[in-house]
């Protein structure tokens, strides 16, 4: 019986684990981190910018704005839209949401 229980234990510690492989930290940096809202619209919710400019939903769009120069590096996003250290940008891009839906936006989740 002492056998079985053991057994039991060595058989759930070794098949608890169903993590992927751990990413290198090259891949960390080349990867937005990942995104809890839904991508199917013009705007992103939990970033406060469209989707089409949104460095956290597109690895695409980060490497672009990287590759010019772009970058905030303290703070892991365009310079063009850091909204820490640049706040008034966020009004910026919630006026471009305004204009589209005549409403102000939810608020970022991400900040």
């Amino acid at each position: 019986m002492c056998m079985l229980i053991l057994l039991l234990i060595a058989v759930t510690l070794t098949a608890g684990c169903s993590r992927g492989p751990e990413k290198s930290e090259s891949e960390k940096k080349e990867s937005p981190p990942a995104a809890k809202a839904k991508h199917d619209s013009w705007w992103c919710d939990e970033h406060g910018l469209p989707e089409g400019e949104c460095w956290a939903c597109s690895a695409k769009y980060a490497r672009e704005r990287k590759a010019k120069g772009d970058w905030c590096a303290k703070h892991e996003r365009p310079e063009s839209e850091c909204f820490v250290c640049h706040p008034e940008l966020k009004a910026k891009f919630a006026a471009q949401y305004e204009a589209k839906y005549g409403k102000k936006p939810p608020e970022p989740e991400d900040y």
